[in-house]
């Protein structure tokens, strides 16, 4: 357990002298098997891994969950000594953002385009600029070879690969497979908001998604695959439908043909009581 970002660099330094190369995990706590499979993935590309646990208050919005975001610090370190991560780093907010700390980080805009360009940043304008920030600064703390992101956020995971692009950043940023309950549900640390009814709701969203991934791989329009799609969702039991739309799986652009000409990822953020819920697959 590492709390300050100067005794994260001694530990790193300690294996770069030793030869041995670095993995990150980037999280938020709350930890659950979904977790575990990124540090899995990381140990297969790296000597050590590193899994940062901080809840990220520059990601939030007033309106959002930051206050009663799922925290339990010491569960976490247990799973992560079972699973064999070698540093579990829980910086305080003050360690990441001391006094003074005004820098932001911009990760494209309505003029330049970008893959935080709608979806989430529409809906959550105030997250990716606070991902961006935190993820550079995690980035450049360790020094990773190679950092490892799950592909459920898979707008965030095209932001991230984008954002070290531009910045020279030379950590390999890799995505893993989005781990999923028996019944298809994506595993996410919002699940716990979820009732019995809301959780047997939920469990019908992939069950769609893969519907609709489907006809769009047989090049039906769209407009037309989405349009059902939001119904359905709504049919299911869901309270709202942020979106439901199949965009260029790297830059998240529209096809302007209409339907779909190359890889494709179909994303969704749907609502059900207080909870709301994101998910994505390879069309």
């Amino acid at each position: 357990m590492i709390r300050t970002v100067s005794e994260l660099r001694a530990v790193v330094r300690g294996w770069r002298l030793q030869g041995l190369s670095v993995g990150l995990v980037p999280t938020m706590g709350a930890l659950h098997a979904g977790h575990l499979t990124l540090v899995e993935e990381a140990k297969r590309r790296a000597d050590r891994v590193v899994t940062s646990v901080f809840v990220n208050p520059t990601q939030f919005a007033a309106h959002e969950d930051l206050g009663t975001y799922p925290r339990q610090e010491a569960q976490d370190a247990a799973l992560l000594t079972a699973a064999g991560g070698a540093v579990m780093f829980a910086p305080t907010v003050a360690e990441m953002y001391p006094a003074g700390f005004v820098t932001s980080v911009a990760v494209g805009d309505a003029a330049r385009g970008g893959p935080s360009q709608g979806l989430e940043g529409e809906f959550r304008p105030a997250m990716f600029g606070g991902v961006a920030v935190v993820v550079s600064k995690l980035l450049n703390q360790v020094q990773a070879d190679v950092a490892v992101f799950g592909e459920k956020d898979w707008q965030q995971l095209m932001v991230v690969r984008r954002m070290a692009a531009d910045l020279d950043i030379p950590t390999e940023i890799v995505g893993s497979p989005t781990l999923r309950d028996d019944h298809g549900l994506a595993l996410s640390s919002r699940n716990a908001y979820l009732s019995e009814a809301e959780l047997a709701v939920a469990r019908k969203l992939n069950v769609i998604l893969r519907q609709a991934a489907d006809q769009a791989a047989a090049k039906r329009p769209l407009a037309a695959v989405e349009r059902d799609a939001y119904g359905a969702i709504l049919k299911a039991g869901f309270d709202r439908v942020d979106y439901v739309v199949i965009r260029h799986a790297d830059d998240l652009t529209p096809f302007a043909e209409g339907v779909v000409t190359g890889p494709a990822r179909i994303l969704v953020a749907a609502a059900i009581g207080r909870t709301r819920l994101i998910d994505n697959m390879a069309v």
